[in-house]
């Protein structure tokens, strides 16, 4: 009878979870660290805060992006970290379309883009 019963009830869990999966309710991730890098299938990366991953139309926050410029005499490459905000439309926020979005990472604590964001935000 003990058996019975707890055949029944894995059965019961092991329905619910499959069900579960199967609709499509996972929750999102968390990250324990406070900025993500965003890689979208057009080749962008941007590094912010994110909100509503899972949902349709996560939004980034504290946007950050590199920008790579070329010495044309010595063909050396030079990438900075750009702040967006400073745009002439002021945005405060960016609204990404899920659809887009190819992988979602943490930016390390030590990493060289957490230390170029911490010494823009010392700048601030």
């Amino acid at each position: 009878m003990k058996n019975i019963a707890l055949l029944v009830v894995g059965l019961i869990v092991g329905g619910l979870g499959g069900w579960f999966v199967a609709s499509g309710r996972t929750a999102a991730p968390h990250f324990d660290v406070p900025f993500q890098a965003v890689l979208l299938d057009s080749g962008q990366v941007y590094f912010g805060k994110i909100t509503g991953l899972g949902s349709p139309f996560p939004v980034l926050h504290e946007v950050y992006y590199i920008q790579s410029t070329t010495n044309p005499e010595t063909k050396q490459v030079n990438n900075v970290l750009i702040r967006r905000g400073n745009e002439w439309h002021g945005p405060e926020s960016t609204v990404l379309n899920a659809r887009h979005i190819i992988m979602v990472e943490p930016v390390g604590a030590s990493s060289k883009v957490a230390q170029l964001i911490a010494d823009q935000e010392k700048k601030k």
